[in-house]
C-alpha cells in the first residue's frame, strides 16, 4: 500500500490552487506562443555560452502550462521519484510483523486490521497535506525541468507556470518579452545541464535510492536523535543569522547520519545546478535582455521581502529559505570559477559523478578549481 494517496493529493491541489492573474483570451494565446518561442531562442543561447552540448538522442519538451497542470505533473512525479522509499517502507513493516507476531490468530487478524486501518488514514491525511503544499508552490514556481518521466513521455520536460511569469512580470513592473526570455534562459540552462550531462539524472536517482535505503523506521532512534537534539545546547544557542539555510532545520535533526551523507550530496548538486542557472541567466543576459540588469536589482529585492509572518512559516517548513540559499551559494561558486578559467572550467563540472563540487568545495572554489585540474591532467 503507498504511504500516500496519491488521488487525493491531485484533487486536494485542483480545488484549492489560487486562480492566476486576469487574462483575456487573446493575451494568453500570445503569452503561450511568445513563451514557447523564445524557449527555443533561449536554449541556443545557452549551448553558445556554456559549450554544453546536448544529447541529439535524448527526447525533451518544452510545455507552457498553469497552475493546476503544473501541480498535477509533480502528483505524478513524486509518486515516481517516491516509489523506492514507499517499497523501502513496505519491506520494513512486513520484517516487523513477521518478528513480532500476536499471540494467537484472532489477535494477528485484530492487529492488521487496525494497522491496516492505521494506514489508509494515515495516506489520507499525507494525501491532503501534499495537495495543500503543492498548491501552494504552484503559485510560486516560475519553471521546472523534470527528469524523472514515464518512458513514454520522453527523457526531461521543461515546464514554465505561465500564470506565474505573467504575475511576477507584473509585480516587478518589468519589460513583459525582457522578463520571459529572463527566466526561460534560467530555466532551459537546467534542461542543457541534463541533456549535455545524461549521467546527472541517474545520479540524481541513484541519490534517491540511497536515501530510501537509510531510512529508519525504528522510533526509539527517532526519539532518541530528537532527545539528543534537545539536549544539545549548542542548537538552542545557535545565531539564526548564522544560518546558511542549507540543511539547518528540524527535520535534519531526526535524520540519521547516513541521511545526513546523502541529503548533504543532495543539496550540494541543487546548489550547482541553480547557482549554474543563476550565473548563465546573467551572463547571457546583456546581449539578449536589454533590461537585465532592471530585471535583476527588483528581482533580488523580491527574493529578500519573505512577505508575511504566516507565508514566512510557510517557507521555512516547505525549505524555500535554503533554495534561497542555494541560488546565493552556487551562484557565487559558479561566477568565481568562470571568472577564473570561463565557461570551460565550469564545464569541469558537468564531465562526471566524481567532479561535482562537495558542500566544503562550495564555499571554496579554487579548491574544487585545483582538484579537478588535477584529476582532469
Amino acid at each position: 500500500m503507498d504511504l500516500v494517496d496519491w488521488d487525493l493529493a491531485a484533487s486536494t491541489a485542483r480545488r484549492i490552487v489560487r486562480v492566476g492573474p486576469q487574462t483575456t483570451s487573446t493575451e494568453a494565446v500570445e503569452i503561450v506562443r511568445e513563451l514557447q518561442r523564445l524557449a527555443a531562442e533561449a536554449h541556443a543561447h545557452v549551448v553558445a555560452y556554456t559549450g554544453l552540448e546536448p544529447d541529439p538522442v535524448l527526447r525533451t519538451s518544452v510545455e507552457v502550462v498553469d497552475r493546476a497542470t503544473w501541480a498535477a505533473y509533480n502528483v505524478e512525479g513524486m509518486r515516481r521519484t517516491l516509489g523506492p522509499l514507499a517499497a523501502r517502507l513496505g519491506e520494513r513493516r512486513a520484517e516487523r510483523r513477521s518478528a513480532n507476531p500476536p499471540a494467537s490468530s484472532f489477535g494477528a487478524g485484530a492487529s492488521r486490521a487496525v494497522s491496516d486501518a492505521a494506514t489508509r488514514a494515515g495516506r489520507a491525511v499525507t494525501g491532503a497535506e501534499l495537495g495543500t503544499v503543492l498548491a501552494f508552490l504552484a503559485s510560486r514556481v516560475l519553471g521546472q525541468y523534470e527528469t524523472f518521466l514515464p518512458p513514454e513521455a520522453g527523457d526531461g520536460r521543461l515546464l514554465l507556470v505561465a500564470p506565474n511569469i505573467v504575475e511576477v512580470q507584473r509585480r516587478l513592473g518589468a519589460d513583459p518579452r525582457d522578463f520571459r526570455m529572463w527566466v526561460c534562459v534560467h530555466e532551459q540552462t537546467h534542461q542543457v545541464q541534463f541533456t549535455a550531462a545524461p549521467w546527472l539524472g541517474a545520479h540524481l536517482e541513484k541519490l534517491v535510492a540511497r536515501f530510501a535505503d537509510a531510512v529508519d523506521l525504528d522510533p526509539r532512534a527517532v526519539v532518541s536523535r530528537l532527545r539528543a537534539a534537545a539536549r544539545d545546547r549548542r542548537v538552542e544557542e545557535r545565531d539564526p543569522g548564522d544560518d546558511d539555510g542549507l540543511g539547518s532545520t528540524p527535520l535534519a535533526m531526526l535524520q540519521s547520519p547516513e541521511q545526513r551523507a546523502v541529503v548533504a550530496e543532495i543539496q550540494a548538486l541543487m546548489t550547482l545546478l541553480e547557482g549554474h542557472a543563476d550565473q548563465v541567466m546573467d551572463a547571457v543576459g546583456p546581449e539578449v535582455i536589454p533590461t537585465v540588469g532592471l530585471i535583476r536589482r527588483r528581482f533580488e529585492k523580491r527574493r529578500r521581502e519573505r512577505g508575511s509572518p504566516v507565508e514566512r512559516a510557510w517557507r521555512k517548513i516547505l525549505g524555500l529559505d535554503a533554495k534561497l540559499a542555494q541560488y546565493r551559494v552556487g551562484g557565487a561558486f559558479c561566477r568565481a570559477v568562470t571568472e577564473a578559467g570561463g565557461p570551460d572550467a565550469m564545464r569541469r563540472a558537468f564531465a562526471g559523478p566524481e567532479f561535482l563540487p562537495t558542500s566544503t568545495e562550495l564555499a571554496a572554489p579554487q579548491t574544487w578549481l585545483a582538484r579537478t585540474a588535477a584529476a582532469r591532467a
